[in-house]
């Protein structure tokens, strides 16, 4: 197991843990650390790679300085190790949707959670982000994503989830690579409103997207949400008939 640290943007890194033995080709595990005024953490991990993580988070700045931590929904790979990092990081505080905080944050978080609303925005002196509720995208009730504004960053948690190891970044067949990994594992929640969703991301016309599991993607993000929710449509459909 490795974890490797790499500026997908300016200003924003992706640490990446490669799990070998994760069915049929291995996974990564990645976060996603934004540096700026007020440093952002988006994923934490499980508390088992709190320590790889940390220590390839503190290779760009002192932990104690990290100001937010947040996530695209209450699970171990997102947020497992949320209270350790509250702890290195004193002046941190958590950040999450008003479903995730009052179903589960409110409760687990050692420090009252921090509420963002559906398209609130957060000046974190030298980036933005803007969160968005996207509820059962990919899957979970709390689910929501950030877009970072000054680099045109989705962070987009477990959409375009892939297996295997490669490059940070890539800038081909990411659509292709995350239905093909999502056909064993059927994590996305199919619905007649999981499609719609994506394609309002795509409307965001992200120059870039840092996914949770797999390589970040540099193609054309717009194209490949779209081509996203069509494929996730059709499969829909199948089910349905």
């Amino acid at each position: 197991m490795e974890t490797t640290l790499d500026e997908i943007a300016d200003g924003l890194y992706r640490i990446s843990t490669y799990v070998r033995d994760v069915e049929p080709d291995g996974i990564t595990f990645n976060q996603f650390l934004l540096q700026a005024d007020e440093p952002l953490l988006f994923h934490c991990g499980q508390r088992w790679l709190f320590d790889d993580v940390s220590h390839a988070a503190a290779r760009v700045m002192p932990l104690d300085r990290l100001r937010w931590v947040t996530f695209g929904h209450v699970e171990a790979d997102e947020c497992g190790s949320m209270n350790l990092w509250l702890a290195a990081a004193p002046d941190a505080s958590v950040a999450h949707g008003e479903v995730g905080c009052e179903v589960s944050l409110d409760d687990w978080a050692v420090r009252t959670p921090v509420r963002w609303g559906d398209g609130e925005k957060v000046d974190l002196g030298g980036k933005r982000v803007r969160h968005l509720d996207t509820p059962h995208v990919p899957h979970g009730l709390d689910a929501g994503l950030l877009f970072e504004e000054r680099t045109r960053t989705l962070l987009c948690g477990d959409l375009f989830t892939h297996t295997g190891d490669g490059p940070p970044v890539r800038d081909d067949d990411v659509v292709e690579r995350a239905l093909a990994s999502e056909s064993p594992y059927g994590s996305v929640c199919l619905s007649p409103a999981t499609a719609p969703a994506i394609r309002a991301l795509a409307d965001l016309e992200p120059a870039a997207l840092a996914i949770m599991h797999g390589a970040a993607y540099t193609g054309d993000c717009r194209e490949a949400l779209e081509a996203l929710a069509d494929g996730y449509e059709r499969r829909l459909q199948s089910r349905m008939q």
